[in-house]
């Protein structure tokens, strides 16, 4: 089993990640921001990679910190499980519809963290009951995440109106790409898939 545990704590955050990559993907999820829980249990589901996260921040100014540093947080979590990444699959990609929406995502686990994002929102923020998500931030936690795990990560929204669906497509995409890039590739045996010998 690829298991990893990841701490950080600063002075705006404090969460803790534990997972399993070789889940079934169960998830115990709690950032204090109910639409983030939202996505993060989407992208535990759908990548099989089992989630438990614990996280509180100073939610009481905005949303920012928490969002980012849970990127963080299971960016580098998913880097430690990995190891030196032999035998993964590496490259993946994903097309993810949701009603009107349609999503893409491609990622290298390369090592080499890199974001291309390419999604629009027509509103500044989702509203629910547990209050007003900045639309703004999920480029954010994307950033954060694909630097934190050493990821190559293009994210792009083909269509779509919904902004709700828009995102939750996104985190769908990253999730069905992680869950075939982590996979190890019997034909590569436990060789590094890369002509340097190491990622």
């Amino acid at each position: 089993m690829r298991t990893a545990e990841y701490k950080r704590d600063t002075k705006e955050t404090s969460i803790s990640v534990d997972i399993n990559i070789d889940g079934t993907g169960k998830y115990d999820i709690k950032t204090g921001i109910g639409f983030l829980d939202h996505m993060l249990e989407q992208l535990s589901k759908h990548s099989l990679i089992d989630m438990k996260i614990k996280a509180s921040g100073d939610t009481h100014i905005d949303y920012h910190h928490t969002t980012e540093d849970t990127g963080i947080a299971i960016g580098e979590c998913l880097s430690k499980a990995l190891g030196n990444r032999q035998g993964i699959t590496r490259y993946a990609h994903s097309y993810i519809p949701m009603d009107e929406t349609l999503s893409r995502v491609a990622l290298d686990l390369s090592n080499r963290p890199y974001l291309i994002w390419k999604v629009r929102f027509s509103a500044p923020k989702i509203t629910s009951s547990q209050g007003d998500f900045d639309t703004e931030l999920f480029k954010e936690w994307f950033q954060a995440f694909a630097q934190a795990s050493g990821t190559t990560l293009h994210v792009e929204n083909i269509y779509g109106e919904n902004n709700h669906h828009i995102i939750e497509s996104c985190f769908k995409a990253l999730a069905r790409s992680l869950r075939n890039a982590v996979a190890i590739n019997e034909r590569e045996g436990m060789n590094i898939p890369s002509t340097k010998g190491q990622l």
